[in-house]
């Protein structure tokens, strides 16, 4: 039997309100938190509003986490293998992203062109 997926806004609603329930954040309290108002956490939940994406970056930061992790089926999370294989990506992302920085950087100190 093939398994239907959800779409992505049921996806991000329930996560919302799932990692929302793990902190025993009230909607008013995620709101406050967020800066934004309820009823804009309670229409995302409910799914008749759609996130903007400076919602989204306050919403991730207001529950400690990544705004990716948002959008993550629940499959995924039970995954231990995923989890672990997303982390490592992101960690090398991580690494590669300073040593680019890093050399740019010294490149502008080289150079004296801070342009």
């Amino acid at each position: 039997m093939k398994q239907v997926q959800e779409p992505i806004r049921q996806v991000f609603a329930k996560n919302l309100k799932k990692h929302r329930g793990n902190l025993k954040y009230s909607q008013e309290k995620l709101a406050e938190k967020a800066g934004l108002s309820v009823q804009t956490i309670k229409d995302i939940e409910g799914g008749r509003r759609w996130v903007s994406d400076d919602s989204l970056s306050k919403l991730a930061k207001a529950l400690s986490m990544l705004e990716f992790q948002l959008f993550l089926p629940e499959k995924y999370e039970k995954d231990k293998k995923y989890k672990k294989s997303t982390l490592k990506n992101l960690t090398s992302l991580k690494i590669r992203i300073k040593a680019y920085m890093d050399e740019q950087f010294e490149k502008s100190i080289d150079s004296g062109d801070f342009s």
